[in-house]
């Protein structure tokens, strides 16, 4: 039986260790560092998901078979080079291929290169000339992207020059995210939707499409957050639109990157906008979506383990077999979240929850489950379509008590 040591501490690694979990090949799961919910599947590890050498001493130290990363952070570390160097079997992509979510500059490069549709674009390193190419357009909405790693909070749609201005300011004067580049682009409309690829060199094998809520409250109104909630199917993208989208954006991206001797061996993400001129790239990540993975990848009804280990090691996979449900989840998030928020409250009536709860910031104190992050729990529920699982979910949720959590109401009214 396989040993898998899994990178990660949140919803989607719990995912991720429960699919594995699942596996009739896998027979102890490590997790680094882990969570609570985590910890009912795998054994944690206290090594932080940056710590390459540390993970690198223990992955040799407990002879692990396969080591699958979820956080971007831990890729743009170099993890997956260390660990390939040293013989280790490691599904996730390598630095120079992590560059296609590290930096949205390499990405619009590249998209500009190979056509893959996207929208228009400058990018700036001085606040001066960004300011003064803001005012020159005069155009808004406009969009304003951090160059870099910013957790999913590095893109503000600024509605004027004021809130460009201020943006600008803090990204590039400020440095809110670290020293970097800015990308202004134009601004699109249209419904966004993220499209998950397994990929190995330019063998693209699609997951089911999903769709996030970046607000923090219903209506999607209030600040961006990592995502409050997540679905699946989607329909109002038709089977010809999704199969244009594999071929055209994602099929491109994964030659485009083995000709630029950066070959993707990991999962490629789409964060797509469907636009009144087709379909778009809104931006690229290198890793897991969170909180899509939390809906798509229960759905996996090949054997995970075997799909993981082909692609780090390169071996052709003949078919990847999905479930065809529906899927509801929702995120119960700390009051205060996306800003300020407290830990420590008590959470009760996890177990009574019919169907999945995966854990995105929690920890036992005393023996009791309590919050540890901003986002702490996702409940997901499945049906025959969306609006059973979603009705489903919210039924179930009730099940659910602690003073200080929040969740939207509203998750997948998009598809209703």
């Amino acid at each position: 039986m396989k040993k898998v040591l899994v990178i990660g501490s949140g919803g989607r690694e719990h995912a991720i260790v429960y699919q594995l979990s699942r596996s009739t090949q896998v027979g102890h799961i490590y997790c680094a560092p882990g969570n609570a919910g985590i910890a009912q599947l795998a054994e944690c590890v206290a090594i932080k998901d940056t710590e390459v050498e540390k993970l690198l001493s223990f992955a040799q130290t407990h002879q692990i078979d396969l080591c699958v990363v979820g956080p971007e952070a831990a890729l743009a570390a170099g993890i997956v080079d260390v660990f390939r160097a040293a013989g280790i079997p490691v599904f996730g992509h390598t630095k120079a291929a992590t560059q296609i979510e590290a930096s949205k500059e390499f990405a619009k490069e590249l998209m500009a290169k190979y056509y893959v549709p996207t929208a228009a674009y400058r990018s700036f390193d001085t606040y001066d000339e960004a300011i003064a190419y803001v005012r020159l357009r005069n155009t808004y909405p406009t969009v304003l992207k951090y160059d870099g790693l910013a957790a999913g909070k590095g893109v503000v749609i600024a509605q004027d020059e004021q809130e460009a201005v201020l943006t600008l300011k803090d990204m590039l004067v400020g440095e809110a995210f670290g020293k970097g580049k800015v990308v202004i682009e134009d601004y699109l409309e249209g419904p966004e939707f993220s499209f998950m690829a397994f990929v190995d060199h330019q063998h693209v094998y699609p997951m089911p499409l999903s769709q996030d809520h970046k607000r923090a409250f219903d209506g999607d109104k209030g600040p961006n957050t990592g995502g409050m909630g997540a679905y699946t199917p989607l329909p109002f993208i038709s089977a010809e639109e999704e199969q244009w989208a594999k071929e055209h954006i994602l099929q491109a991206v994964a030659d485009a990157m083995v000709k630029e001797g950066k070959p993707l061996t990991g999962v490629l993400y789409g964060g797509l906008m469907k636009t009144k001129d087709g379909i778009k790239v809104i931006e690229f990540n290198a890793r897991f979506g969170d909180p899509e993975t939390e809906v798509v990848l229960p759905l996996l009804e090949t054997d995970a383990y075997m799909v993981f280990h082909a692609i780090a090691v390169g071996e052709i996979i003949d078919n990847i077999a999905w479930r065809k449900q529906a899927t509801v989840g929702v995120v119960l998030a700390s009051k205060g979240y996306p800003g300020a928020y407290q830990k420590g409250a008590e959470i009760t009536g996890t177990e009574d929850f019919d169907g999945l709860v995966l854990h995105m910031g929690t920890a036992v104190k005393d023996g009791q489950l309590v919050t540890n992050g901003g986002r702490v729990l996702m409940c997901i529920a499945h049906g025959d379509d969306v609006r059973q699982a979603q009705q489903k979910a919210y039924e179930e949720i009730e099940k659910i008590h602690c003073t200080n959590l929040f969740y939207r109401k509203d998750i997948a009214h998009w598809a209703l």
